[in-house]
């Protein structure tokens, strides 16, 4: 289980709440979240109860367990529909994904870190971190790398400062200077590869997503595992991937999607 992350003030810490029960994954008792928290005990259990009187938590009397609230899914739908590249993409994932046969990621960055909002399996599917909804390290992803390299110098200090930069595999990037030097490269040729550095096995080709600013909206990939592919067989994916990425690029400046 990570860490708890706790922001500034009585929201920052509500949020830090909401989002330790949801990393759980499941329902989730009092004990649990005390363990390890940053609040002191009170403090945890009138947040807890204040949530729970606006519907952001559920509380099941019978199991005593906490869970995310309706108010929470419902705003959630809402922030999908309004804020995620996902409804307007939908037409090029489906495509790129009946092109391909391999695994389709839509991603977008929150925070210096890689949400995904859309995926499409692939005609084999294969086991992957990945899925809709799940948030990812950008600095040992394609779409994370994608999206990086085309920050202005500003926001990707501020991303560079919130990379782990943690070794899940002997390919991992984890310094500053390494992953620099690799998104200099990506800008200059429009795409970027995991090389099995977040999951063994797991490889991708990426593109961004980018405004007429060009200004990263999110990233597109195609995703597939060494069981049926050598990291050159996703190069027969560049040009469809490319084009996919400015299919989307298009719909978002004609529904005005905020870069």
């Amino acid at each position: 289980m990570e860490h708890w992350i706790a922001g500034d003030g009585t929201v920052g810490k509500a949020f830090a709440v909401l989002d330790r029960v949801a990393a759980f994954g499941r329902p989730v008792r009092f004990g649990e979240l005390l363990d390890g928290s940053p609040f002191p005990k009170a403090t945890l259990y009138r947040l807890i109860q204040n949530l729970v009187s606006i519907g952001a938590l559920s509380y099941d009397d019978e199991r005593q367990t906490y869970g995310v609230g309706l108010r929470l899914v419902g705003l959630a739908h809402s922030a999908w529909k309004q804020s995620s590249l996902a409804p307007i993409a939908r037409p090029a994932v489906d495509a790129l994904s009946a092109l391909s046969g391999e695994t389709v990621h839509l991603a977008q960055l929150d925070g210096g870190q890689v949400l995904y909002v859309d995926k499409r399996n692939a005609s084999q599917p294969i086991e992957m971190f990945s899925q809709a909804g799940k948030v990812g390290p950008a600095y040992c992803t394609g779409v994370g790398k994608a999206m990086l390299a085309f920050l202005d110098e500003g926001r990707l200090e501020g991303a560079l400062r919130k990379q782990a930069f943690f070794r899940y595999t002997p390919n991992t990037l984890t310094s500053v200077n390494a992953l620099r030097a690799e998104l200099k490269v990506i800008r200059s040729e429009g795409v970027s590869y995991d090389r099995e550095e977040h999951e063994p096995g797991i490889i991708c080709i990426a593109a961004p997503i980018l405004s007429r600013q060009k200004r990263p909206l999110g990233a597109l990939s195609v995703t597939t595992s060494l069981q049926r592919h050598i990291l050159e067989d996703l190069e027969a994916y560049r040009q469809p991937l490319l084009s996919a990425a400015a299919n989307i690029a298009e719909a978002a400046e004609a529904w005005q999607f905020p870069a």
